[in-house]
């Protein structure tokens, strides 16, 4: 009788199991749907980038069990590019993706979370943002704008840009007439050039044409696609402007905040798993795009004297200083990021900077020609 009666249980309770397992995916199924627009800064099917957004949204989708989907907008085909921040502030679709420091003008304080000159390549800008107060300070610049920000992305350590002469010393900089956007363009402005801001469809005619003497824009990927290397001989490195440029997706914040804990945690680690598969895309795409630049197209590569890097990195700590006193959040957040650096700075000489040196010397790509 015990046994018949254990046996009787038991099949009771792992009816019950099944009939949860089972019930499951339906209760999820029923829960509250999401449907979502994204709209971007970026062009159609831009490399890495648009598509990363696109990535983002597919996989949002898929963690969610269709729970959140979303449609992803490129640049002008919802908003105009550089009206995303603003459409999802005040609601009108419910996140983007783009740059913070495209938002410059209406958030000063946005510049240090996308990149800042001779500041953090991109494994120290993520270290700031995952395991320092980057994150945390990047919050409280965009909650007054009803906004919640997450890294998606990154560059990694772009290109110097794309000149019609030679740059052999700061006399150079003098009256050139360059494409350079964010706290770059303030550098090479306080170092006597003219800073002509353009949009990515303009910058080659301009080049070609010689409305600009120079500009940057990528790297090897993007700038070998957009064929810059047809309007101007000399290619330039290192990227001292943008050494590790940050990409966002930033969420309406009520929009955000309304969500179960769940569905943020998914949101978040999608985010994160993007980031890295944005700097991996990069990385493993721009060796080849330079070698083909090199060997294809007879780029001439060149790197900016020592001295002339030593000038600007001057240079861009004055910047750095003057747009800080602009305001107070500012202010704290270039205090903050110069802490994070000093703190990671010597690490990383004895690790990474000893590394470079010792295995690869100073690997030239001429010699691959």
């Amino acid at each position: 009788m015990k046994r018949r009666d254990f046996m009787k249980k038991a099949g009771v309770a792992a009816a019950a199991t099944a009939a949860t397992s089972v019930a499951a995916p339906a209760v999820w199924a029923q829960g509250k749907k999401y449907q979502w627009k994204m709209v971007t800064t970026w062009p159609p099917n831009f490399p890495v980038l648009q598509v990363g957004a696109e990535r983002f949204a597919k996989r949002v989708n898929e963690a969610t069990e269709g729970r959140i989907t979303i449609q992803v907008f490129a640049g002008g085909e919802l908003v105009p590019p550089l009206g995303c921040l603003d459409a999802v502030s005040n609601g009108t679709v419910e996140l983007f993706s783009g740059a913070a420091y495209y938002w410059a003008g209406k958030i000063p304080a946005a510049q240090w979370f996308s990149s800042v000159p001779f500041g953090l390549n991109p494994q120290g800008i993520n270290t700031w943002f995952y395991a320092g107060d980057g994150l945390k300070l990047w919050e409280e610049v965009y909650a007054p704008f009803n906004l919640v920000p997450r890294p998606q992305g990154n560059t990694g350590v772009q290109m110097g840009g794309w000149f019609r002469k030679e740059m052999k010393t700061m006399e150079d900089w003098k009256g050139l007439k360059m494409r350079i956007p964010g706290l770059g363009g303030k550098v090479v402005a306080k170092a006597g050039g003219t800073v002509v801001l353009l949009p990515g469809g303009e910058i080659f005619t301009s080049l070609e044409r010689g409305v600009i003497d120079a500009t940057e824009w990528v790297g090897p990927l993007h700038d070998l696609r957009l064929g810059l290397y047809k309007a101007a001989k000399y290619y330039y490195y290192p990227g001292w402007h943008e050494p590790g440029t940050c990409l966002e997706v930033t969420f309406n914040k009520k929009v955000y905040d309304s969500l179960p804990s769940d569905l943020k945690l998914i949101l978040d680690s999608v985010a994160m798993e993007t980031n890295l598969w944005s700097l991996s895309q990069f990385e493993a795409q721009n060796g080849q795009a330079l070698e083909e630049l090199i060997n294809k197209h007879n780029v001439d590569l060149k790197e900016f004297p020592p001295e002339m890097l030593q000038q600007l990195k001057k240079l861009s700590e004055e910047v750095l200083e003057e747009e800080a006193a602009k305001d107070p959040m500012s202010k704290k957040v270039n205090e903050a990021f110069k802490k994070f650096r000093e703190q990671i700075g010597p690490w990383g000489t004895v690790s990474e900077k000893s590394f470079y040196d010792t295995i690869f010397g100073k690997y030239s790509l001429k010699a691959a020609k």
